[in-house]
């Protein structure tokens, strides 16, 4: 498996039904009350973590999904962090809801906001680099989709296409990825590691395959 410079492969992987990763999430944040937990979702793209996050999402009433691309969106690859910190993670750890218009959705004409009520049980925050030192504060727990390189770079190619603009975009992001992921380490950093995309058969739509981080 090709990973990334630093990272370890895990080994362990076994296939438990999505209420299980709940409790385990639930269980390595005890003592939250009057906020939902916060659950960071990372890895790269074409791991898999939106899906991963809408199907907990749907698992579990009354939480919701927050996308780091959208507080990134024409702003910046991975300089984001006290954006979502300061707009989204720290009214959630109030317990108030949000209500957040980035500025570049203002200067482009985005409509909308990102938004989530109050009152929820769980937050479900995915995205490229979300587990990070200076967001570890806020986060309750965290889920790393580790994978073949490999396999993410095939899944992303069909996804999005091989254009000269997309293969720009590419070569731009990786540019700030690798030393951004060097220096982070988020395999090392997450509570639980699901494989992203799995190789051992299961039923995605009430399962996810996962294992502990290495050295655990």
């Amino acid at each position: 498996m090709r990973l990334h410079p630093g990272e370890i492969e895990a080994t362990g992987w076994r296939v438990v039904p999505l209420a299980d990763v709940v409790t385990s999430l639930r269980a390595a944040s005890p003592g939250v009350a009057g906020r939902p937990r916060v659950i960071a979702i990372d890895g790269r793209g074409g791991a898999g973590k939106t899906t991963l996050a809408d199907r907990l999402r749907d698992a579990v009433p009354n939480s919701a999904v927050v996308h780091t691309d959208d507080v990134a969106w024409n702003h910046a690859c991975f300089d984001w962090g006290p954006l979502l910190a300061g707009h989204v993670l720290q009214p959630l750890h109030r317990g108030e809801p949000v209500d957040y218009r980035p500025d570049a959705w203002i200067t482009h004409g985005r409509p909308g906001s990102i938004t989530v009520p109050a009152g929820l049980d769980f937050v479900w925050v995915e995205g490229t680099g979300v587990i990070r030192e200076e967001l570890a504060r806020w986060l309750d727990a965290s889920i790393y989709l580790q994978g073949d390189l490999d396999d993410q770079d095939r899944l992303l190619l069909a996804r999005d296409g091989d254009s000269p603009e997309h293969r720009e975009h590419v070569a731009n992001w990786m540019r700030e990825e690798l030393p951004f992921l060097r220096r982070e380490q988020p395999w090392s950093r997450a509570t639980l590691l699901a494989a992203g995309p799995p190789r051992i058969a299961h039923d995605p739509q009430t399962s996810v395959v996962i294992a502990p981080p290495a050295g655990r």
